[in-house]
């Protein structure tokens, strides 16, 4: 049982109540202070004290200084006026017992509302702090940004200025060739010229009856004839003739199709311009597990040539890999676009690209659209027995859902 502090002063005035409790001995540390409007306790084992004030108190205002071996409160009043008493009078027991717990419970809500207040300060805090963060690496990037758009600037004027040294040295060079052919020409007409009159026979040199001399007879020889060899492996009767011409037209086309007018491409390095260069270093990333540079370097073909269906057909491989599925379809199809007409020389191509399709759209659990991709794979190569065991695969499936739905 606790021992009540009864030997504590008060005093008073209108708007104000101070009381003195002595703490006995205990230490500061150990005292445990609860206030609220209707109810005052100070635990400092094995003392207790606690009062029911005589009318309400103003807690905000209110305080508790604790020192020099007594706690000294300060309340303040909701109603001024004088009281008779400290404490209420006559309290039952029952009521005392559920003025306390209401008194507990209203400091624990209050503690409960300052720490969500506090958090709720930590993460304005934390909010203000990232977007400071934020505003200072944007202003880093800019200042970046600045920094190599005024390289590439320098970078291009000095490139400019190079192509100018080039051309002024190639039209001089030219010059001093055509020079030096004129100058040739020149000292050839003087000797053709001194050799004909050199060469010129005297009217009286020959004898009348005199046998002219005859050139000897060509050298016997055999000639080579070479055929012009086939693109296609396919026997000359078995050839579409039309469809072979158009997609060999269509591969000259896309190799011309270059675009290296942007400022970014031209700044880049002779080899890093060419697409199938691109091609094998994306091919050599992705034997390395590399995805994303990959797709990094197939990009970059792709804007300078967008009409190699290889460089769609390997970028399809890659966002499989890396399970970006409606991008493998995207890829897939543009290939298959540019891979018209079909030929036996793109054939190999065309089977790649509906089985990756066919399995990005099988991913998605788009069996029927799978389905028919694998056995557009088929048709290209009907022996193939893992095609055949995935197209199997695939029906199954699709004839189980359909038993499932009825």
């Amino acid at each position: 049982m606790p021992i009540i502090v009864k030997d504590f002063t008060w005093q008073q005035t209108e708007k104000e109540i101070f009381i003195s409790v002595p703490l006995k001995g205990a230490k500061a540390c150990q005292s445990n202070v609860l206030c609220t409007e209707d109810y005052i306790k100070v635990n400092f084992p094995p003392f207790l004290f606690e009062i029911f004030p005589l009318s309400p108190i103003d807690v905000d205002k209110s305080s508790a200084k604790i020192g020099n071996g007594v706690i000294l409160f300060t309340l303040h009043k909701q109603e001024p006026s004088i009281w008779e008493t400290l404490s209420a009078a006559n309290m039952e027991k029952e009521a005392m017992q559920k003025v306390r717990e209401k008194a507990v419970a209203r400091v624990q809500e209050k503690a409960k509302e300052d720490a969500e207040a506090k958090a709720m300060r930590k993460r304005e805090n934390e909010k203000y702090s990232l977007e400071v963060m934020m505003k200072i690496d944007e202003k880093e990037r800019k200042q970046i940004e600045t920094i190599k758009e005024e390289e590439r600037r320098r970078a291009s004027e000095e490139l400019e200025r190079f192509k100018e040294r080039q051309r002024i040295e190639e039209q001089r060079r030219i010059q001093e060739e055509q020079q030096r052919r004129e100058e040739e020409k020149r000292k050839n007409a003087i000797n053709k010229s001194k050799n004909a009159h050199n060469q010129k026979p005297h009217p009286q040199a020959e004898k009348p009856g005199s046998e002219k001399v005859l050139p000897p007879t060509r050298k016997t020889g055999s000639i080579k004839i070479q055929f012009t060899p086939r693109v296609f492996p396919t026997a000359l009767r078995e050839s579409r003739l039309a469809e072979e011409e158009e997609w060999l037209q269509k591969q000259a086309a896309a190799r011309r199709a270059i675009n290296t007018d942007s400022l970014e491409i031209q700044d880049l390095k002779e080899e890093e311009k060419n697409p199938e260069w691109l091609k094998d270093k994306a091919n050599k990333l992705f034997a390395a597990g590399d995805y994303l540079a990959a797709v990094d370097a197939l990009n970059l073909g792709i804007r300078i040539n967008g009409k190699i269906p290889g460089l769609y057909l390997n970028r399809s491989a890659c966002h499989l890999k890396l399970r970006n599925l409606h991008k493998t379809i995207e890829d897939a199809s543009k290939a298959l676009e540019l891979l018209t007409p079909p030929v036996p020389d793109n054939a190999a191509a065309r089977l790649k690209a509906y089985v990756r399709r066919g399995t990005a759209f099988c991913e998605l659990e788009l069996y029927v659209q799978g389905l028919g991709d694998y056995e557009a794979a088929l048709k290209i190569d009907p022996a193939n027995p893992s095609l055949k065991s995935d197209a199997q695969k695939i029906r199954r499936i699709i004839q189980g859902s359909i038993s499932d739905q009825e």
